[in-house]
């Protein structure tokens, strides 16, 4: 999932692997929740926020860091993407969240995380056995297994159902 970052920052030359331990490499880019034991740069990319600096960073180590209009231009053609570049405020709408991927993006959205009197239970697919016995409304959010690996379609995506919360 780290790939289009890669490449949007401007590094040619690297090479894809789930276990990078397992290779030589100079240093492994991959997502904050994976750990090795090489030398890493751990990011996020969950929400576009966290994309938008994680190209920012990832560029660093190029020979042309790219500054914050060049980045930019990659986000013109995902109008969700863009558009919840900051935060946003709508707290009229109350959800209960199953994981931490989600609620990065809940929190950015504008949503109220509570445990108590929510309107929604939002969760990853790969919870759903944890949301058979809920009263509220459920929305299921495909997890990095059934969603593209390319993080602005991931954001659309994800967003995109969350969205028509609101």
């Amino acid at each position: 999932m780290c790939e289009e970052v890669v490449k949007l920052a401007g590094i040619k030359e690297y090479k894809v692997n789930k276990n990078p331990d397992l290779e030589d490499g100079d240093l492994a880019i991959l997502l904050s929740e994976s750990k090795v034991k090489m030398d890493s740069l751990a990011i996020k990319l969950n929400t576009p926020k966290q994309l938008f600096d994680s190209i920012k960073e990832v560029s660093k180590l190029t020979s042309h860091e790219l500054d914050d209009d060049e980045i930019l231009v990659f986000f013109n053609e995902y109008k969700i993407a863009l558009k919840y570049l900051k935060n946003h405020e709508n707290t009229h709408v109350k959800v209960k969240v199953l994981s931490n991927f989600l609620k990065d993006i809940v929190v950015n959205i504008g949503f109220e995380i509570t445990d108590d009197n929510y309107d929604y239970v939002i969760y990853p697919d790969y919870l759903k056995g944890n949301v058979l016995n809920e009263n509220s409304r459920c929305v299921e959010i495909p997890s990095h297994t059934f969603v593209s690996k390319n993080p602005f379609e991931r954001i659309e995506t994800r967003y995109g159902i969350l969205e028509k919360l609101i």
